[in-house]
């Protein structure tokens, strides 16, 4: 049975066909299927990370993008770590509605949540509406991470997490977090 140090609890947001599922479903099963149903709710996954021979469960949250379920899915704001803001770079409208997820996020969540903002579906450059200059500007201007992703290519969808993982972890090692707040995304198990 492996032992864990931490538990860190993620959410995936954005609006509903970015591919948050796909991203997921390539992270930990390493597939990628073309025809995914519309998530309801919240989807949940577990991923194991290991950074410095500690290892990481990473319960990660993925939100409906959907419209409907948007009062029932602020809940999972709430006392999440991390959160990682899906668009689709073929679809100028799921870019465009970052800033009402970004702002969800930050109303909703804690005060040390780490955003990840996550341009999707660059395997379809041919099809590009939004400009990966467009990803950066937004991410600085709102001192956030920025990656590009292809689930379906399988491209920087492990980097995207790692990148926020080790920074969160970093955080912990300098005791940026209160961990004694259950709120904090972090739950400690052995240590």
């Amino acid at each position: 049975m492996a032992s864990y140090s931490y538990i860190l609890k993620f959410i995936v947001v954005g609006d509903a066909k970015v591919g948050k599922s796909s991203i997921i479903s390539q992270l930990i099963n390493h597939t990628f299927k073309n025809n995914y149903d519309l998530t309801i709710g919240a989807g949940f996954d577990t991923y194991i990370a290991s950074i410095n021979d500690k290892l990481l469960k990473i319960h990660i949250w993925d939100i409906a993008g959907n419209e409907n379920f948007r009062s029932i899915t602020r809940s999972y704001y709430r006392g999440s770590i991390c959160a990682l803001i899906v668009y689709d770079i073929t679809n100028r409208d799921s870019f465009t509605n970052i800033s009402t997820w970004l702002r969800e996020i930050r109303d909703y969540g804690n005060n040390h949540i780490v955003i990840l903002l996550v341009g999707n579906k660059s395997d379809q450059f041919e099809n590009r509406v939004v400009s990966m200059e467009e990803g950066i500007y937004f991410a600085l201007q709102n001192n956030i991470f920025f990656i590009e992703t292809s689930a379906k290519a399988n491209t920087n969808i492990d980097q995207a997490f790692m990148t926020v993982i080790s920074h969160i972890y970093e955080n912990i090692e300098r005791g940026k977090y209160d961990l004694n707040n259950q709120l904090c995304g972090i739950k400690i198990i052995n240590n």
